[in-house]
């Protein structure tokens, strides 16, 4: 079954190392994920680095998963991977850039995916997955924006 890749960017008015601690931090994916995921933290909240693994649980569809990531590559504060060693997808990696550009900085996400269940995982796919991958990533833009880099006004 051929892989699915997923790609996003976001510009956060923030400089490149407190948006990279933000992401970095495993206590802080649950805050960028529909609640509807009920995201959880398992592991102890230790301090991301190459060889790291964290544990999650979640509901998809109401039915309650485990998710296991290894963080394969650490390079602070320019990018980091992770890849799924457990969980939902047959092939799970993300690779997470953080550019500086314009006094803020780009988050540029590509996600190489693929389901299981050969046939079933295509057509779960085309009739779901697809979607609900697409808006998890418009929920985490905007809440990072909310949480990173809120927007102040200024009352005059």
């Amino acid at each position: 079954m051929a892989d699915h890749i997923l790609e996003s960017r976001v510009w956060l008015a923030k400089p490149r190392p407190d948006v990279f601690a933000f992401l970095a931090d495993p206590r802080n994916l649950p805050l960028v994920t529909p609640p509807a995921f009920h995201l959880r933290l398992l592991s102890p909240p230790a301090p991301m680095s190459a060889s790291s693994v964290y544990d999650f649980a979640l509901a998809w569809l109401g039915i309650p998963l485990r998710w296991r990531a290894f963080v394969r590559e650490f390079d602070p504060p320019h990018r980091f991977v992770d890849v799924q060693v457990r969980g939902p997808y047959a092939r799970w990696e993300h690779r997470h850039r953080f550019l500086e550009a314009g006094g803020g900085t780009w988050v540029e996400d590509r996600v190489t995916y693929r389901l299981p269940l050969g046939p079933l995982g295509r057509a779960a796919h085309a009739l779901l997955v697809r979607r609900q991958l697409a808006g998890l990533w418009a929920y985490r833009d905007r809440r990072l924006a909310e949480l990173v880099a809120p927007l102040s006004s200024s009352a005059g």
